[in-house]
């Protein structure tokens, strides 16, 4: 079989293959998981796309090892080549097709160490929403009890001491209310101990600690950059890697007129998310002229506060970029 490019769609059984022999002849085959990488050791060096999806990373890595050259795509980018309706076979013959297209945007493969990284980071973003979830049932439980306290954590844990103690609260709802408090603090304790996992990672790796040096920018932000960003020159600009991270202007332009709306909101919304919530407590410090920066002054003279936000989540973004395509420390703005 002379093949040169292989159109193969993942899942977690069954694997489906495509590809077009040098006669023209086109050919599909159906794979269980444990025969693919027994039948990819059967062939000579090929291109194989993959959509960039659950598990494409570690077949990608596989595929490698084995000689053959793996390109993993965006989903959405994959499905514009879907020409029946969806199935494993047209989804195979979508990859093969979008592969060979001279402006497809592909996906690096990440290594084990990036992905364990980032499992830290999303592991710790899950607890956070169980614990919010678990206080705001709280809250409401205890809200129908007429007992009622402010916004924030102090206040969560004055209402975590009362279900104790308080004597508006009858025995039966007690016991269900101390297992929410139960959840709440084991939640906090592994949360804590994601933290210090993330923190030290930050402290022993050098990319983040050039990262760190921007204002906006903390160790859950740099380990976050730095793990998902391995080779930052894949990015022609610093604008393409704001535009990645969709800080960039919606487009719907047409004949000629140019229409901008919104941010795009595409790509790594995590990482968009660290970047504007650093970029919010920056802005809010010179809001209270806890420190001086003319660029945020100025801007908020003439935009709302979001606004600014968003523009100096942008900006943190592209000096983020610089720094790790040129390895160059950051030099602050004086």
């Amino acid at each position: 079989m002379a093949m040169t490019t292989i159109g193969l769609d993942i899942s977690k059984s069954w694997f489906q293959i495509h590809w077009i022999t040098a006669d023209g002849e086109i050919i599909r085959k159906k794979l269980a998981r444990g025969k693919v990488l027994d039948f990819f050791s059967r062939l000579p060096s090929c291109l194989v796309g993959l959509e960039a999806c659950g598990s494409a990373h570690h077949w990608a890595r596989e595929l490698i090892k084995l000689g053959h050259k793996a390109r993993l795509m965006p989903a959405r980018y994959v499905r514009a080549y879907v020409k029946t309706n969806k199935h494993d076979a047209a989804d195979a013959e979508a990859c093969w097709e979008a592969v060979q297209r001279p402006g497809m945007r592909f996906v690096p493969v990440k290594t084990v160490e990036q992905q364990g990284i980032l499992m830290l980071h999303r592991a710790r973003d899950l607890l956070i929403r169980q614990r919010t979830g678990a206080i705001n049932a709280l809250r409401g439980h205890l809200g129908e009890l007429g007992i009622v306290t402010g916004k924030g954590k102090a206040s969560a844990r004055e209402l975590m001491a009362l279900v104790d103690v308080d004597e508006r609260i009858p025995q039966s709802a007690r016991s269900a209310l101390s297992i929410l408090v139960d959840q709440i603090e084991d939640l906090e304790l592994h949360i804590e101990s994601y933290e210090k996992m993330i923190l030290a990672t930050a402290k022993d790796n050098e990319v983040c600690r050039r990262l760190m040096k921007v204002a906006g920018v903390g160790p859950f932000a740099a380990t976050a950059l730095a793990a998902s960003v391995d080779h930052p020159q894949q990015f022609a600009s610093a604008r393409h890697f704001a535009a990645w991270l969709g800080l960039v202007p919606k487009q719907h332009s047409t004949g000629g007129k140019e229409r901008l709306g919104g941010i795009s909101k595409r790509g790594d919304g995590y990482i968009r998310k660290l970047l504007i919530h650093g970029a919010r407590a920056a802005v809010h410090r010179v809001r209270i002229h806890q420190v001086t920066n003319t660029w945020i002054t100025e801007l908020l003279g003439r935009r709302p506060f979001n606004v600014v936000t968003v523009a100096l989540a942008h900006k943190t973004a592209r000096i983020a970029w610089a720094i790790m395509a040129t390895g160059e420390e950051y030099r602050a703005q004086v």
